[in-house]
C-alpha cells in the first residue's frame, strides 16, 4: 500500500485537514479521524467487518458476475449485445461494492482482492468512451439504449436514467480506492466522467439547467475536489444542489408528489425547504450534499434549511429503531408523524443516508444529538439490513410481522440478493467504514463520539496522544479511556453523553421514556470522581494528561420503556423497550410461538443478561406478562401469564420465519377477530 497522505473520512466521506488542498479555506471545523487510524478490537463491530471482507464482499462480487451486471461493462466496451440486468443503475452495485472492498483492504491488506478489483477496474475503462461518458445502459447498443435512458444523453435524467447517480456512485468508489491504495486507475476514470459531467451541467446559457434525480453525485463530487482542489468539482456540486427547485415542468398546483417535483426534492428550492419529502434515500443524499456545500462554502442558508430538515425528521419523521421512509408507495417520506407499523417501509439505504447526513450535521454543529441519532439508526435500523451470516438482506425493515388468516403483514425473510439491490451493496461499504465515526478533532479539542473498544492516536500541538478505548458496549455501560500523550500536554477530551443515559430516548418529543431514569452518568479520572461541565451533549474534561491517565465512565443499562408522541396514532397505548442504545423486539420464537398476542403493563419489571449462545451473543430481557390466547375450542379468548423475552431488534429474522413485534400494549382496549377456515 501506498502511504500518499492521511486522508481524514466522515464515513463514507472523505475530509482533508486544510494543509493538504490550500486551495480549500473553508471546510467543516471539526475533522472525523481517519478509519485507517482507528483499530477497532471490540467484539461487536470488529467481527462485523471481518465477515463482511470475508463473505460479504465475496458473495457481492459473485452475484454482480452472475447476475450481468460485470457483463454490461464488457458488452458496453464493444457496443454490442443486449444490456443484460434489470436497471440502468445496476452498474451502481459494482461501484459500491468497490468502495468497500477498498476500505476493507485498507483495513486488512489483501493481495488477490486488490487484483480482482484491478481487473474490474481494467474492465469499467475500457467501457468508457472517449469523452468520458460511461454509462453501459446506452454504450452496449447507443442506437437502443435502455428504455428508462431517453433517445439521448440526459434527456431523461431527472426522472429516470439514474445517469449523474452511476456517475456519483463511480466517484465515491474512486475516491475510496485511490485513497485505500495510492493507484489512480479508477480516479482517473472518475475524474475523465466528472470534467464531461462539469463541462455539461452548469448555469452557462450553453449547458444543461437540470438537477439530478436521484442524489449522490453531489457527494461524489465534493470528494474529487477534496482530492484533487479543483474548485469546478464543487462548483457543480453546489449548481446541482441549487439547481433544485426551478424545472417550471412541474404541476405546482399538484399534490402529487411525482408531478410536482417534490419526490425528487425538486419542487421549490432547497433553501426554501423546510421538510423532508419524497423518496427518503435520495432526500438523505441530497441533505448530506446541502451540509457538505455548506461547510465549504460558507452558504448560511444552506445551513439554515439543512437544520430545518433535520428538525422535521427528528421531530415527526423517524421511526423509534431509527428508520425513515415510512411509505412503500415511492419508497418515501409520508406526512408529518404518518408512521405506520404494519406497513412501515423503511428501506435499508434510507438508514444508510440518515448516517452519513448526520455525520455531517456534527461535523457542522459540534452537537451531540446529531451523534444520538446517528448511533440510534446504526445500530437498529441499520445493521438490521443485515443478516448474521453476513450474505442475507432486508430491503425493507418491519416494524411488526403478525400471522393471521388475513395475510399478515410485511417480509419476515432475508433475502440473498433483490433485482434492485442497492441495499446489500451499500451495506458493503458503509460497514468497513465504521471505524471512521468513533472520533472527531477540532484543535485541541478530542470527541469520543461511538463508544467501540480500540486504539488510535492524535496530533496535539505537535505531540502523539494515544487513546485506548476498552469496554463491552453495548451490552454493558462502563467505559475506560486509557489517555497516553507521548508527554505532558494540555486539551479537552469531549465524551458524548448519549441523550439515552440522560433520559431523552430522541433528541425530540416524538419518543420518551415513561419514567425518570434512577442513575446518573458518573466519571473518574485515574480513580476519582470528577464534576464535570457538559456542553452541546459532551462531558468536557480540559485538562493536563499524563501518561497513564484513566478515565473511566459509567453509562446506567437500564431496561427503558418509550412512548410514541400522541400524534403517533399506531403507537397510542402502547411501549416499546430500549437498553442502552439498542431497541428491542419480540420473536415468536422465544414467545410461545407468538409475539402479536403480548401485553406489557405499566408496572412490569424487567432483567436482562447476556446470552452468548443465542443469534452470536446478545443481551436478553425477560418478564413475565399476560398473553392473549385461544381456549382449546376456538370458541373463547383468555389472557395467561407466561415467559417474555425480547432480542435486540437487529437480530431478528435470523432464525425462522414468524411473528414479530416492537410495540406492546399496556393493555387490552380492543380485540379483532378473524374468522378461521
Amino acid at each position: 500500500m501506498k502511504n500518499i497522505f492521511l486522508p481524514v473520512f466522515i464515513g463514507l466521506i472523505s475530509l482533508f485537514i486544510s494543509d493538504i488542498i490550500p486551495a480549500q479555506k473553508r471546510d467543516y471545523s471539526i475533522k472525523s479521524v481517519s478509519f485507517t487510524n482507528v483499530k477497532l478490537t471490540d467484539k461487536f463491530w470488529l467481527p462485523r467487518i471481518e465477515t463482511n471482507r470475508l463473505v460479504t464482499i465475496p458473495a457481492s462480487f459473485e452475484r454482480c458476475d452472475k447476475t450481468g451486471r460485470v457483463k454490461n461493462f464488457v458488452l458496453a466496451a464493444t457496443h454490442t449485445g443486449k444490456f443484460c440486468s434489470i436497471y440502468p443503475f445496476d452498474d451502481t452495485d459494482i461501484y459500491k461494492t468497490i468502495e468497500g472492498a477498498s476500505y476493507s483492504i485498507s483495513l486488512f491488506p489483501d493481495p488477490k482482492m486488490s487484483a480482482y478489483l484491478d481487473s474490474l477496474i481494467a474492465i469499467i475503462g475500457k467501457a468508457q468512451e472517449p469523452d468520458g461518458y460511461l454509462y453501459t445502459a446506452r454504450s452496449i447498443d447507443p442506437a437502443h439504449p435502455f428504455s428508462w435512458a431517453g433517445s439521448e444523453r440526459w434527456i431523461n435524467e431527472r426522472q429516470l436514467s439514474h445517469e449523474l447517480y452511476n456517475a456519483g456512485h463511480l466517484y465515491e468508489a474512486a475516491a475510496a480506492h485511490y485513497l485505500a491504495t495510492g493507484e489512480k486507475n479508477l480516479l482517473n476514470i472518475a475524474l475523465k466522467n466528472a470534467d464531461l459531467v462539469c463541462s455539461v451541467f452548469g448555469p452557462a446559457a450553453n449547458q444543461r439547467h437540470t438537477a439530478p434525480g436521484h442524489e449522490v453525485v453531489e457527494m461524489g463530487l465534493v470528494k474529487l475536489y477534496r482530492i484533487t482542489g479543483e474548485k469546478k468539482y464543487l462548483n457543480t456540486a453546489k449548481y446541482f444542489v441549487e439547481e433544485r427547485g426551478h424545472d417550471v415542468s412541474y404541476d405546482s398546483t399538484s399534490k402529487d408528489e411525482w408531478k410536482n417535483g417534490a419526490y425528487w426534492q425538486d419542487n421549490i428550492p432547497v433553501v426554501d425547504q423546510t421538510e423532508a419529502e419524497g423518496h427518503a434515500v435520495r432526500a438523505g443524499y441530497l441533505y448530506s450534499a446541502m451540509a457538505d456545500v455548506a461547510a465549504l462554502t460558507g452558504d448560511t442558508l444552506l445551513e439554515n434549511a439543512v437544520d430545518k430538515i433535520w428538525n422535521n425528521v427528528v421531530n415527526k419523521k423517524m421511526y423509534v429503531q431509527g428508520g425513515v421512509g415510512a411509505i412503500g408507495d415511492g419508497e418515501r417520506f409520508g406526512d408529518n408523524y404518518e408512521l405506520p407499523n404494519a406497513t412501515a417501509y423503511n428501506e435499508t439505504c434510507a438508514a444508510i443516508a440518515q448516517v452519513l447526513w448526520n455525520e455531517r450535521m456534527f461535523l457542522l454543529h459540534g452537537d451531540s444529538k446529531y451523534i444520538d441519532v446517528l448511533e440510534k439508526t446504526l445500530y437498529n435500523g441499520l445493521i438490521s439490513g443485515i443478516g448474521l451470516d453476513g450474505k442475507s438482506f432486508f430491503y425493507t425493515n418491519a416494524m411488526q410481522v403478525k400471522n393471521s388468516f388475513s395475510g399478515g403483514d410485511l417480509e419476515a425473510t432475508r433475502s440473498g440478493w433483490f433485482p434492485c439491490s442497492c441495499c446489500p451493496t451499500n451495506l458493503v461499504r458503509l460497514i468497513p467504514s465504521i471505524p471512521g465515526y468513533v472520533y472527531a478533532q477540532q484543535d485541541d479539542k478530542i470527541f469520543a463520539n461511538l463508544f467501540i473498544s480500540s486504539n488510535t492516536s492524535f496530533n496535539i500541538s505537535g505531540k502523539q496522544v494515544d487513546i485506548v478505548q476498552q469496554n463491552n458496549y453495548p451490552w454493558d455501560g462502563d467505559l475506560l479511556f486509557n489517555v497516553n500523550p507521548k508527554s505532558t500536554v494540555n486539551f479537552s477530551f469531549l465524551i458524548r453523553i448519549p441523550g439515552w443515559a440522560k433520559g431523552a430516548a430522541m433528541p425530540s418529543d416524538l419518543y420518551s421514556f415513561q419514567q425518570k431514569l434512577n442513575k446518573k452518568v458518573t466519571i473518574k479520572v485515574n480513580g476519582k470522581a470528577v464534576d464535570y461541565k457538559t456542553e452541546n451533549g459532551y462531558a468536557i474534561l480540559n485538562r493536563t494528561w499524563h501518561k497513564n491517565d484513566k478515565v473511566e465512565v459509567e453509562l446506567p443499562m437500564e431496561v427503558r420503556k418509550v412512548v410514541a408522541n400522541n400524534n403517533v396514532k399506531d403507537d397510542m397505548g402502547k411501549i416499546a423497550l430500549q437498553r442502552g442504545p439498542l431497541v428491542y423486539c419480540a420473536e415468536w420464537i422465544d414467545n410461545n410461538g407468538k409475539a402479536s398476542n403480548l401485553i406489557i403493563p405499566s408496572n412490569t419489571s424487567f432483567t436482562s443478561d447476556f446470552n452468548p449462545n443465542k443469534l452470536n451473543g446478545i443481551e436478553e430481557i425477560k418478564a413475565q406478562v399476560p398473553a392473549v390466547v385461544i381456549g382449546n375450542n376456538g370458541d373463547g379468548i383468555k389472557t395467561v401469564q407466561q415467559s417474555f423475552t425480547a432480542i435486540p431488534y437487529y437480530a431478528w429474522a435470523n432464525r425462522v420465519k414468524g411473528e414479530m413485534m416492537i410495540w406492546f400494549p399496556e393493555k387490552i382496549q380492543d380485540v379483532d377477530l378473524i374468522a378461521g377456515k
